[in-house]
């Protein structure tokens, strides 16, 4: 038996089924209190399941049991809420045949599960199997035996819907269950549908609470608290509230009509329960306050006290603390130094921010890890005639984040598009796969602040992920994301998802009464890569009845999958004709009207056409094309346009209006882009069966080749030869290169190789740069090469410095890079781009994640701005893509079917008519950092 240190890693908070939160953390010595306490609040019942026999209680040599592990032969691990265990699990590792094993001799281990009955039924045990799975595994152990008796159904289910592969037998009025705890592509996906429906439950109890505590309301007007309780008074809030301050008299209070305790637990003693509390007292008094709401057992908690992270490190301790605090009562947490939170739901109406008025309903999921965009979001909705279904400005965002809003809205039926503004990724793979989900049904569109800093923005304590913007970028477009740069372009997205179906294509007609403004429009809509039709020039003589029947036809022209019109002032003939200081002149001037009459022209100097936003919105309701209209000087017309219709026989379609044609067609762009990425996905890809693929050897390489036991991050960069078996083992073949310290060993390797060869250096200041003249192409013959090895010498410096080799010429082609590398927060990244200046001075490459499909591959080639060099650009001859995209899905395998190759540079990569040749190859070995998002489900603790 080996002795262990405490495993900390091991330790970890969870949600459960219902969305409250658990511990799971290893059994010690010092739990054999909480172990008897624990199991005299089991049932006989469970009890029974658990020993086979009637046990009522446990002995002190049973406690010594299973209290003491050495965290190796034996663990046990427990589910805690508020420090007292709910749930406990041990296995005890044996050999083939059943007998108790150490170490190695042991592969297998017995595995039993005991649930306190008031917690059965929250998938506290499918947690804990999942966590002592991995602890297996890391101890060496590739199989659990487990034995249950039938009646013991739901122990049963925990073991088959697992997903693990398993064998199942019955024997003597038992079931006997096998499990290989080796992750499998189901095992995988039931972890994550639970982690789904457990986060979106959470965040769901957040946001739709039966009953609120303000906790730190003021007894006078004014203050953070009381401010809060009004806004959630005046919102309209549908459940129950409550005021707390701890200096209220004794016996309960009255505070602007919500009834005032001195306590959550008060409340609670009374009769009644806190779903949600609110806590906007000073910082050194919310452990207090959180402690209350642990013993009055409420389920969450939005932290608008400020206080922590962003104070520096006295802060960030005191952030930690509320965290773990938290959850350990089994709540989640917004904030701290939140804004707040908002639901607009009729059976909900919570405004628990500071925001002072209740936004009007909407359809769009909001998500801001700053207050200030936050105010600026809201306000921006309101202005455009839109509003949120909820809203979550998380502030230092220390427990909920992006990622679990992105599980809830994924399923809510009261959200059509996401929108978010984020300032750093705590889990960035995590946050990829979660919105590739979701923009699977539902746009998602991000701001991502802080792109160049770096740096992490004061309060949110998350690691610093160093990942290229670039790289992000990719990325997103990958998962469906539709990236914006500002503010004003998320607010811009957002009003044309709300209010126009997506673009089936990216044809677009243009119409309207201004040529110019057609013009730049027309222009732009080429600029953001979409397919504009002529500009249709109605003239400034047009009336609303021109417009609409223009929009009528372009909706029902078959050649176009989207319209922009553009408007300004309108003009009448009359008024471009007649000479004003002709007082005979015949032309009449329209007198003043009513603006709310659809024949009034409106007034230019005010901004306003109602008549011709009535028309344009007639034309456009019901249309399966969108419709945007870009106007200037016509303010008032483009609020008419975007306002929800009122009263019978208002317009009915809403159209989004910009002030600029660039705003207009970007938001159109975005969109086309994203229906575009939702129709393939509906066609996904495919990762193909290739020959030539030994992946066991390949394995067996790198275990040879990487020093056993070598840190994370440390490793190896394999030479020449190596390089090219491993990469063979995958089908990719190197060209050779030989040595030549000297003029006759060139001479003898280009001899053995053939004519023509290359000369070249690999110094490592001098690899890939033609341009210093370290490469000599088409040496014809001896007396070529020996020349060149000459001038090379002469130039650069000595063999010994240069390292030049021989290499037999490949065929022309266009060259290019390849490479893959590990990310440790994005995971492996497959990038590719042409060599030289575009890859190196202008960064145009491409990203996808690992492992590529054949639709990412041929998507990646066809990505960069200088792929037409790769399809006969300029008349020259079109390239083998088929091969470049073979080779792409080649590299993707390998770093995805052995994670300890961290990196792979294969330039430049020479691509052909007819083929391509692979002349440069780097691989790095290393040992992998940890994959979280195959281990068992666990929520982020810094």
């Amino acid at each position: 038996m080996s002795e262990q240190p405490y495993p900390v890693h091991w330790e970890a908070d969870v949600v459960l089924r219902d969305g409250g939160i658990a511990r799971i953390r290893p059994i010690g010595p010092e739990d054999a209190g909480r172990l008897v306490d624990f199991y005299e609040q089991v049932s006989d019942e469970s009890k029974y399941y658990r020993f086979f026999a009637p046990y009522p209680r446990l002995s002190d040599r049973d406690v010594h049991r299973f209290t003491h592990h050495d965290y190796d032969d034996r663990v046990g691990l427990a589910a805690t809420v508020g420090g007292e265990f709910i749930a406990t699990v041990r296995y005890d590792r044996t050999d083939e045949q059943g007998r108790a094993a150490s170490g190695p001799a042991g592969t297998r281990a017995e595995v039993a599960f005991l649930v306190q009955d008031a917690h059965q039924g929250r998938g506290v045990a499918s947690a804990l199997l999942e966590h002592i799975a991995a602890v297996a595994r890391e101890r060496g152990i590739l199989h659990f035996t487990a034995e249950v008796l039938p009646a013991n159904r739901k122990m049963v289910k925990v073991f088959t819907d697992a997903g693990y592969t398993q064998q199942r037998s019955f024997t003597d009025g038992v079931v006997h269950l096998d499990l290989d705890l080796e992750p499998t592509v189901e095992s995988v996906r039931v972890m994550r549908a639970r982690e789904h429906r457990a986060e979106a439950r959470s965040v769901q109890r957040l946001l739709r609470p039966e009953s609120v505590a303000v906790v730190g309301t003021g007894r006078r007007p004014g203050g953070l608290g009381r401010t809060l309780l009004r806004n959630i008074a005046a919102g309209g809030f549908t459940g129950r509230l409550y005021a707390v301050n701890h200096a209220f008299p004794e016996g309960g209070t009255d505070v602007g009509g919500v009834p005032g305790h001195r306590s959550v637990r008060e409340i609670a003693e009374g009769g009644a329960s806190v779903d949600l509390a609110v806590i906007a007292v000073p910082a050194e008094r919310v452990p207090e306050a959180v402690a209350d709401c642990g013993a009055a057992a409420v389920r969450g908690l939005v932290v608008v006290s400020a206080g922590y992270s962003e104070t520096g490190p006295e802060g960030r301790a005191r952030q930690r603390e509320l965290v773990r605090q938290a959850r350990a009562h089994g709540m989640r947490v917004i904030g701290p130094n939140a804004f707040g939170v908002l639901n607009t739901a009729p059976d909900a109406r919570l405004n628990a921010s500071l925001s002072p008025d209740m936004p009007r309903r909407g359809r769009l999921g909001l998500f801001t890890q700053s207050g200030s965009i936050g105010i600026a979001l809201l306000s921006g909705l309101h202005r455009r005639g839109l509003g949120p279904s909820t809203f979550v400005s998380a502030g230092n965002r220390a427990d909920v984040s992006g990622n679990d809003l992105l599980q809830y809205w994924q399923d809510d039926p009261d959200t059509d598009a996401v929108l978010m503004y984020l300032e750093s990724f705590g889990n960035p793979r995590k946050f990829t796969r979660l919105a590739r989900r979701t923009a699977v049904d539902k746009p998602v569109v991000v701001v991502k602040g802080a792109l160049h800093s770096g740096a992490v923005p004061a309060g949110h304590e998350v690691p610093v992920t160093r990942i290229p913007d670039s790289t992000v970028s990719a990325l997103f477009r990958q998962a469906g994301v539709m990236r914006v740069d500002t503010v004003t372009e998320l607010l811009d997205a957002g009003l044309f998802l709300a209010l126009q179906p997506l673009p089936a294509g990216d044809r677009v007609a243009v119409l309207g009464n201004s040529e110019s403004l057609g013009l730049l429009t027309y222009d732009a809509a080429l600029t953001a890569g979409l397919r504009p039709a002529a500009p249709i020039d109605l003239t400034t003589a047009a009336g609303p009845d021109d417009f609409a029947a223009a929009l009528t036809a372009a909706l029902a022209d078959p050649g176009s999958d989207a319209v922009v019109v553009t408007a300004i002032p309108r003009v009448g003939t009359d008024l471009l004709t007649a000479d004003p200081s002709d007082p005979s002149d015949g032309s009449t001037r329209p007198a003043a009207a009513d603006p709310g009459d659809p024949g009034d022209p409106g007034d230019p100097e005010a901004g306003d056409d109602p008549a011709l936003a009535a028309a344009l919105r007639a034309a456009a309701a019901g249309a399966d094309k969108p419709v945007v209209v870009v106007h200037l000087a016509l303010d008032a017309m483009a609020d008419r346009l975007g306002a929800p219709a009122e009263g019978p026989g208002a317009p009915v379609g809403r159209i989004p209006a910009y002030r600029a044609p660039d705003r207009a067609v970007g938001s159109l762009a975005e969109a086309a882009s994203y229906a575009a990425w939702r129709a393939s996905v509906a066609e996904p890809g495919r990762v193909p069966d290739l020959d030539r693929i030994d992946e066991a050897g390949a394995a067996e390489d790198v275990r040879r080749l990487l020093p056993p036991g070598a840190p994370a991050g440390e490793g190896v960069t394999l030479d020449d030869a190596d390089t090219a078996t491993l990469l063979g083992r995958y089908g990719i073949e190197v060209r050779r290169a030989r040595p030549a310290p000297d003029p006759d060993t060139a001479a003898e390797a280009a001899a053995a190789l053939g004519y023509p060869v290359a000369l070249k250096t690999t110094a490592p200041h001098l690899r890939h740069r033609a341009d210093l003249g370290g490469v000599r192409l088409d040496l014809a013959d001896e007396g070529d090469l020996r020349r060149a090895y000459g001038e090379l010498t002469a130039r650069l410096g000595g063999p010994a410095e240069l390292r030049p080799v021989v290499q037999a010429m490949a065929p022309r082609g266009v060259d290019t890079v390849v490479r893959a590398g590990v990310d440790p927060a994005a995971g492996a990244v497959l990038s590719f781009g042409l060599a030289g200046a575009p890859s190196e001075l202008l960064g145009d490459i491409a990203h996808r994640l690992v492992p590529a499909t054949d639709r990412d591959a041929a998507e990646l080639v066809r990505s960069i701005k200088s792929a037409p060099m790769l399809f006969g650009w300029r008349g020259a001859e079109p390239v083998d893509t088929a091969a470049l995209e073979e080779l792409l899905l080649r590299v993707s395998m390998l770093a995805d079917d052995l994670p300890e190759v961290v990196a792979v540079d294969l330039e430049p990569v020479v691509v052909s008519a007819h083929g391509l040749s692979v002349l440069g190859a780097r691989v790095r070995l290393a040992t992998p950092p940890a994959r979280t998002d195959l281990g068992p489900r666990a929520l982020t603790s810094y």
